[in-house]
């Protein structure tokens, strides 16, 4: 079993952070009658989990050093280490500009 680390205690923080105030007025509001509360308690939901899931729809902080270091990923499927690329791995390969989550992956 994982142990939850400081980041992902960080993570955990910021969504109750976002989401508690959110469970307490659709309960609140579930509580007096009104069926709105149901949509603060999705909503509550959603902001809870969205920022895990930034997280690792993004990398983590291991993916992160890793790129930063320019140290290949230790579970990408190329075994060919004797091939002698000098190209940067962060530089677009087409010249292209790169799209915003593209440079947040870097």
């Amino acid at each position: 079993m994982k142990r939850l680390g400081l980041f992902d205690m960080l993570q955990l923080a910021a969504g109750f952070s976002m989401a508690g105030p959110m469970f307490f007025i659709g309960i609140e509001f579930l509580r007096t009658g009104r069926p709105s509360g149901v949509g603060f308690l999705v909503v509550g939901a959603f902001a809870l989990y969205f920022p895990t899931y930034l997280v690792n729809r993004i990398g983590g902080p291991k993916t992160w050093i890793r790129r930063r270091l320019g140290r290949p990923d230790s579970n990408s499927d190329t075994a060919d280490t004797s091939s002698t690329d000098t190209a940067d791995p962060t530089s677009p390969t087409d010249g292209d500009e790169t799209s915003l989550l593209d440079r947040l992956r870097r």
